[in-house]
């Protein structure tokens, strides 16, 4: 579904680095430079599941397709961006559409590595681009207000919605984010057409020294203790680390070295399926002999939605989904196992689909 996280923070926090760890489309350039990424890179990232790989195990298809996000990486911002300031505008503008953003925070001291802000303050720095990210967002509403009390004189539909961007004026001028209004799904129409950034939900990357990635550091506590108001999950893992084990070919290679380093998975997987929760998402899979192949949905959809994911004509000319649970498909062995003993479904429309379920639709051309 082209579901999309953002990669944002100050210059020189590891950023690019992340990207090139999570990406396995494209690579980032990542370079002790302030604005060594001009354009933003796009990278596709597959979503590790054990349950894909346990179905494929059972089907033996010819083709195992994971779900993936996309994952958007711009140049670091700096103190001014909202006007301009290092191309800030631009670098703004290119994460406008995702639907989560991935805030990357310095929390380790490298006298190699430049720092313009002074002394390592991971608070300072979220600030910073919280502030960045408000000023931008304020612009956007302002302009809308313009417009919005012009049109309400004329239409009073309109001024509910101008009672709307109001208050997220007045939210954003008092330094909070709109995430935080928790605007009511009736009201939210009012700004969807801005793309408001602070209204999108945000996952926070502590990126720490190698001997601070399993525990954590002074920094990354710090960050934890001025984020918990934000309802907001933090990760902490080493960014280089990460890119060490993403660049190694075989399974082998990789356990090897997460061995070596005490760790059970890459962080990386947390820091995916934390973006995947923090959007709401879940998975559901169709396994034949020709792909086993997991694919991406928000919670609470219900079948025919599933099924346009697959294509248009299937939620168009829906008739009927037919369902197991993952726990029932690998307890029994085969769609046909799982057939013979009643643990095969028939939805219909209304059907919510669960995380996990195996499905296959029927449909009218």
């Amino acid at each position: 579904m082209a579901l999309q996280a953002g990669i944002v923070g100050l210059p020189n926090v590891g950023k690019s680095t992340l990207f090139n760890a999570v990406s396995n489309s494209a690579k980032a350039q990542a370079s002790n430079y302030r604005f060594c990424t001009i354009d933003p890179n796009v990278g596709l990232v597959d979503v590790p599941d054990t349950r894909l790989s346990k179905l494929a195990e059972l089907v033996q298809p010819d083709k195992i397709i994971p779900t993936q996000i996309e994952i958007v990486d711009i140049a670091g911002l700096v103190r001014g961006a909202s006007k301009g300031e290092g191309l800030g505008n631009k670098f703004l503008g290119n994460i406008r559409e995702v639907d989560a953003i991935i805030h990357v925070i310095r929390c380790f001291e490298d006298e190699n590595i430049l720092r313009e802000e002074g002394s390592i303050n991971p608070v300072g720095d979220k600030e910073i681009i919280d502030t960045e990210l408000q000023l931008k967002d304020l612009e956007s509403v302002e302009k809308k207000i313009q417009r919005t009390e012009k049109q309400a004189r004329i239409d009073p539909k309109l001024k509910a919605e101008l009672d709307i961007l109001l208050r997220c004026k007045a939210q954003l001028e008092k330094g909070r984010s709109i995430r935080e209004l928790a605007l009511s799904k009736e009201e939210k129409p009012a700004i969807a057409d801005l793309f408001l950034l602070t209204d999108k939900p945000v996952l926070y990357v502590a990126n720490v020294d190698e001997a601070s990635m399993h525990t954590g550091n002074a920094f990354s506590q710090a960050l934890q203790a001025a984020i918990q108001s934000e309802n907001a999950e933090l990760i902490i893992m080493n960014n280089s680390i990460e890119a060490q084990i993403a660049e190694m070919d075989t399974a082998e290679d990789k356990a090897l070295f997460m061995s070596e380093y005490g760790m059970q998975q890459p962080a990386l997987d947390r820091l995916i399926h934390a973006t995947y929760t923090l959007l709401n998402l879940f998975t559901y899979f169709t396994a034949g002999k020709q792909e086993v192949r997991a694919w991406t949905i928000h919670q609470g959809w219900k079948a025919p939605q599933a099924a346009g994911v697959i294509h248009t004509d299937f939620e168009k000319g829906f008739i009927k989904a037919e369902v197991i649970s993952y726990e029932d498909f690998v307890h029994y062995g085969s769609e046909a196992a799982c057939r013979e003993v009643g643990k095969l479904r028939i939805e219909g429309k209304e059907y919510i689909v669960k995380d996990g379920d195996v499905m296959h639709f029927r449909f009218n051309v």
